[in-house]
């Protein structure tokens, strides 16, 4: 008999056994050749690629977004409110997108205090972010703040 054909019961198996959420539904089938044009086959990726955002913060001056998230979520730290006509908002800031560094800092494993203090004191601010908007409702879904 092949080993295919035995189930194994689930206590017997050697591994850690993991169970992945069902997918969500995926787009109906069309012709790869009208791919190219719809909206559901949308192979422009540009947008997911870290960018630079530069800001310049007088003394008292708001930063004209928040931020959630940090090192208890073990998802990082994402924008996820942006002031409409702010300075952030002009930059190119939007939500969902995920901080990648200021100034040099690393935030992909900051505790959000920290991230917020380096933030509001910060005059002038050098961002790497990238639009991460998977990670951030994932981000939503886990924390408070």
């Amino acid at each position: 008999v092949a080993l295919m054909d035995q189930k194994i019961p689930y206590d017997d198996y050697q591994l850690p056994v993991v169970f992945l959420p069902s997918y969500e539904n995926p787009p109906a089938w069309i012709p790869p050749q009208e791919r190219i044009h719809h909206h559901d086959y949308n192979n422009e990726l540009s947008q997911f690629l870290p960018r630079t955002i530069v800001l310049k913060k007088p003394p008292g001056a708001q930063l004209g977004f928040n931020i959630r998230g940090g090192k208890a979520s073990q998802l990082g730290i994402f924008i996820s409110k942006v002031v409409p006509d702010s300075d952030a908002h002009r930059a190119g800031l939007q939500e969902g997108d995920q901080v990648l560094c200021v100034n040099d800092v690393d935030f992909q494993d900051i505790e959000h205090s920290r991230a917020v203090e380096i933030l509001k004191t910060a005059r002038e601010i050098l961002m790497r972010v990238r639009f991460f908007p998977y990670n951030y409702q994932r981000q939503r879904e886990r924390t408070v703040h």
